[in-house]
């Protein structure tokens, strides 16, 4: 992997972001394409939402009408993605997080934000790379067993709390 442009914006004023969250998720887009060895250079966005905004972009893109915790909005297929013309990088896509929802979670499973934050973004680095959980089974535990990994390797090592939950 060459490098790594994550683009991160806050488009909520429910939760203030504590400092450090930024960096985290840069590692955390790292460290997954690193994890699958992904060639060249690549662009993510991060984008911050609040339980509203995330509700309506679940609704007009999934057909679902409530909140969610994250959204992934992958730009490539089978490994093959949009690229940068200026710059050559791969587009993988855009992740939309809500920062309410991750506080809620964190409460829920008594771990920091900056853990569940992680392993949102961690969760959906794997969506725009092509892994699925929808169907469960084998693909589900896969994927799991993927970010528990990463989540691991940047220091964010896992309660016991084991939570395989809807999107």
């Amino acid at each position: 992997m060459d490098t790594v442009k994550v683009v991160i914006s806050n488009d909520q004023k429910a939760v203030k972001i504590p400092t450090g969250i930024r960096m985290l998720i840069r590692r955390c887009c790292h460290a997954v394409l690193e994890l699958e060895h992904f060639e060249g250079s690549a662009e993510v966005s991060v984008r911050f939402v609040d339980n509203e905004q995330i509700r309506e972009l679940n609704k007009q893109y999934r057909n679902i009408d409530k909140e969610t915790d994250v959204l992934s909005f992958p730009l490539g297929e089978n490994g093959v993605y949009d690229i940068n013309h200026d710059t050559g990088a791969k587009l993988l896509g855009d992740i939309v997080i809500s920062v309410p929802k991750a506080v809620e979670q964190a409460e829920m499973y008594n771990h920091p934000l900056q853990r569940e934050i992680g392993f949102l973004t961690v969760h959906s680095m794997l969506h725009l790379l092509g892994y699925d959980h929808e169907n469960g089974g084998l693909e589900a535990v896969h994927m799991r067993e993927k970010e528990e990994t990463v989540l691991t390797q940047i220091g964010w090592k896992r309660n016991n709390s084991y939570y395989m939950g809807d999107e």
